[in-house]
């Protein structure tokens, strides 16, 4: 660990803070763990980049075999820009427009349509022309907060299970191909029963579809977020897939693929957001450090009540005491409470961890502050992914009405 603190210091010193640092080594390591627990079976990994879609971050990905998995249009383009080719694009849209679909289809990107509507507008416009998967809602209620759960009844993801016979007769009636059948349902699930639970059920759904080449799992594999903390045991669940899938195969008649689309397992751990500390303030009941920071950059711990280990980088050794890690923004702003913590001082540096997932990625300029700078540590060396954004670019896109009539007038 030692390494790391070496470079992350060695980060801020360099570039100044609020900084996001993301290690390469550790996205490496967590892709490895994918391949080789997961070896037993034909399976493919499309790392969802919705977690964090750095054009430098999506190059080392593309360079260790991974497709990618795509929510947006945009991010399609981010895919194809970097070099991933269409084929190894999964774009998994929910509540898109029928024209975002066709795009993307002109693209020549694998589709996977989660509504029935937009399944009968695409198999009455093309029929069994392109080839599409089609997302279902299991109504498996997992994952850790409730907003990061997608597969139980309410949710607006997939088409419900109790709605195959509707699909059956829209596939049938349009002609289409649908060569894939997805479901995801939530994120961070450490029990590998639950992804056998699914398993078993697009099983069951695979048989009234003949011409599948693949089924697809999701993801929502858990990562550890403090000393002690379960993760998903992925070796465990790959030799549970793989005797599963031979099973299904022989009464399928065929082999078909295991698609997954890890994002936060990829790259949680690999980042990490440094801030220092503003100011120190005890009040009648808490003790705050105040950082120069706030959840304009790290919303997670506001949002989902998510718990980040902290790292105080510059007095790592000293004695133990309880803070209140707060940020500059002006709400409620609170990044841990009461955590115990070495001794905090003015000018401090800490480091947020596992911050690499929906950090920056869900970052914005609240409170008119501007988004940090992204680092990427690269075989020991530390270069600038993206640069810190100025008050100039706050003012990019706007149109000042006075300004325009001032020079309208002369």
């Amino acid at each position: 660990m030692s390494g790391i603190n070496d470079a992350l210091r060695a980060a801020a010193d360099q570039f100044g803070t609020p900084l996001y640092v993301y290690d390469s080594a550790t996205i490496t390591r967590q892709y490895e763990k994918l391949k080789n627990g997961f070896s037993g079976h034909k399976t493919r990994f499309f790392y969802a980049c919705k977690a964090l879609s750095n054009v430098s971050i999506l190059r080392h990905i593309h360079g260790l075999g991974a497709g990618l998995d795509c929510v947006s249009i945009n991010e399609v383009r981010l895919g194809l820009h970097v070099g991933f080719a269409p084929d190894d694009i999964l774009f998994t849209p929910n509540s898109v427009t029928f024209e975002e679909l066709v795009e993307a289809k002109n693209l020549g990107v694998n589709l996977n349509i989660d509504n029935i509507s937009l399944l009968e507008r695409f198999g009455a416009a093309f029929g069994g022309s392109y080839p599409v998967c089609v997302r279902l809602n299991p109504h498996i209620e997992a994952g850790g907060n409730y907003k990061i759960q997608t597969g139980h009844i309410d949710s607006k993801f997939g088409i419900s299970i109790h709605q195959l016979r509707h699909l059956e007769r829209v596939v049938k009636g349009t002609g289409l191909h649908v060569r894939g059948l997805h479901m995801h349902t939530g994120s961070e699930i450490k029990d590998v029963g639950v992804f056998m639970r699914a398993l078993e059920i697009l099983f069951d759904a695979a048989g009234r579809f003949p011409e599948l080449d693949f089924l697809d799992l999701g993801s929502g594999f858990k990562v550890p977020y403090k000393p002690g903390d379960a993760e998903t045991d992925v070796a465990t669940l790959g030799k549970q897939v793989a005797e599963a899938f031979k099973g299904f195969e022989k009464e399928y008649g065929r082999p078909l693929e295991c698609w997954f689309e890890p994002g936060k397992y990829l790259v949680s751990e690999s980042g990490y957001l440094l801030v220092n500390v503003a100011v120190v303030k005890q009040t009648t009941a808490t003790v705050f450090a105040g950082v120069n920071s706030g959840f304009n950059h790290l919303i997670r711990p506001m949002f989902y009540d998510s718990y980040h280990h902290i790292s105080n980088l510059t007095n790592p050794k000293g004695t133990e005491r309880l803070y209140t890690v707060v940020g500059n923004i002006c709400e409620t702003d609170t990044f841990a409470w009461d955590r115990l913590l070495p001794e905090i001082r003015e000018n401090d540096l800490l480091a947020f961890h596992n911050a690499g997932a929906y950090g920056f990625e869900m970052s914005s300029s609240f409170n008119s502050r501007t988004r940090p700078a992204e680092v990427l540590l690269e075989n020991g060396k530390l270069r600038l992914i993206r640069h810190r954004q100025t008050f100039e670019d706050l003012l990019a896109g706007q149109v000042d009405a006075e300004e325009v009539v001032r020079e309208s007038a002369v």
